[in-house]
């Protein structure tokens, strides 16, 4: 990234021209800066932000191909612990490099088996985090620490604990923290939460999001570890657990990997799907520092779906309706349902509402990874900041604690508590191995 120079001389100014002039001649355009055709401007290369990579699986090289093709990063740097996604993801930038000239040239990359050896370089502005999610809190806290900024994969944190931990690393050392619920980066939601933030459904009464089904303890049976991948560095912080290729497929699958569904690793499509469908209500509802006062575990009865009550007396519900993956809010005065490409409204004439200058508005991003870029330059927080990932997560999370628990549960906001529950409390953290343990 850019630094701070020291004023110059008229003598080197006339030198530099010189060089400068010369370069025109030989450097392709994207190098030098300017405008592109459409008036866009490139970046320059001292511009550009240094990223690099942890976690290279399937998701780390799908968003190699959404943050090289900005032309505003470069990719310097991976860690991972199964050398064959190592190797197809260099394939893949190398790809990338040659389709999108504006990312400059293709530079050898390393590649780390342990992530900290990446973190002590001194040319890494940011970290993108794409491990699974028992390892986002304790590589992220160490990133704080080394001073990078930080790109983490949705949901944010395993525990309402571990996502704490990261607010407050991310705080302390003034970092940047994009969240990668990207979902906000995208029309049709910003759309959705305007039309209710302004009110145009009327009072919320209630909500549906459907996203699938909690976690289930680790069951699988043990399957030999392939070769050239280190299984006590993908466990890291977690007791030992037998290999299975579920958790880690190889590269003849190309899946997303089934570590998501266990509670070990992941929590479910809860906190998979989970983690974007109640990212939009709470955006929509201007609760990205809050959340909901309780949620109560199904019982057959009076509550036959997973139910959260918000303080203003919202009722939303974890419930299976006609679209899958996707949110439906009821109000007094018309319905929002939303989807991946996909928004209706009652009335129909909602959908395309242009909200007035003067209304209420949410920040506006139309690209989840040039946005990023942009906080990490500036300095400013960028769309889906650590603390909205962090109350986001938790909404999940305390979620899959009623479930497991089987009743209903008083939550604090603020304290970021159970009240008066030591059960319930004593599941917001987990025991993490000393060598990756954080305080929590």
């Amino acid at each position: 990234m850019k630094k701070e120079k020291s004023p110059i001389t008229r003598k080197d100014f006339i030198s530099n021209s010189a060089k400068t002039l010369a370069a025109f001649i030989i450097v392709p355009r994207f190098v030098l800066g300017g405008k592109k055709a459409d008036g866009s401007f490139y970046t320059p290369p001292n511009d550009m932000v240094s990223l690099g990579f942890i976690g290279t699986g399937k998701q780390g090289r799908i968003l190699s191909s959404y943050f090289l093709p900005t032309g505003e990063i470069r990719i310097v740097a991976l860690s991972e612990v199964y050398k064959a996604k190592a190797a197809a993801a260099i394939d893949r930038i190398k790809e990338l490099h040659t389709k999108n000239p504006q990312a400059g040239t293709y530079s050898e990359i390393p590649v780390y088996n342990d992530f900290r050896d990446l973190l002590a370089r001194k040319d890494i502005d940011a970290v993108v985090i794409a491990t699974p999610d028992h390892w986002h809190a304790a590589v992220a806290v160490r990133a704080a620490e080394a001073g990078k900024d930080i790109y983490c994969e949705k949901p944010m944190a395993l525990t309402v604990r571990e996502g704490r931990a990261m607010v407050n690393a991310t705080r302390k050392h003034n970092r940047v923290f994009q969240t990668g619920s990207m979902q906000r980066s995208w029309p049709e939601f910003r759309q959705a939460a305007e039309l209710i933030r302004n009110g145009y459904i009327g009072e919320i009464k209630t909500i549906k999001v459907n996203v699938g089904v909690p976690p289930v303890p680790y069951n699988l049976p043990a399957e030999p570890i392939p070769d050239g991948l280190d299984w006590t560095k993908w466990l890291g912080p977690n007791e030992f657990k037998p290999f299975n290729s579920e958790l880690a497929p190889p590269l003849s699958k190309d899946v997303y990997p089934n570590w998501r569904l266990y509670k070990e690793f992941g929590g479910g499509m809860v906190t998979d799907w989970g983690a974007h469908m109640f990212d939009i209500v709470q955006w929509s509802l201007d609760m990205d520092h809050s959340g909901p006062v309780e949620v109560i575990a199904p019982d057959g009865k009076d509550h036959p779906f997973l139910t959260y009550r918000y303080e203003n007396g919202i009722i939303m519900t974890h419930e299976p309706w006609e679209w899958n993956n996707a949110i439906h809010f009821k109000g007094t005065l018309g319905e929002l349902k939303i989807q991946r490409g996909k928004l209706e409204t009652t009335p129909a004439s909602l959908k395309d509402k242009v909200i007035g200058e003067n209304e209420k508005h949410v920040y506006k991003s139309e690209n989840h990874y040039k946005d990023f870029a942009n906080a990490v330059r500036k300095r400013t927080m960028p769309i889906c900041d650590v603390e909205t990932g962090q109350r986001t997560a938790t909404v999940c999370n305390i979620g899959n604690i009623a479930y497991q628990l089987k009743r209903g549960l008083k939550w604090d906001p603020k304290k970021e508590l159970f009240i008066n529950d030591n059960e319930a409390n004593a599941l917001l953290g987990r025991p993490m191995k000393n060598e990756w343990g954080i305080k929590i």
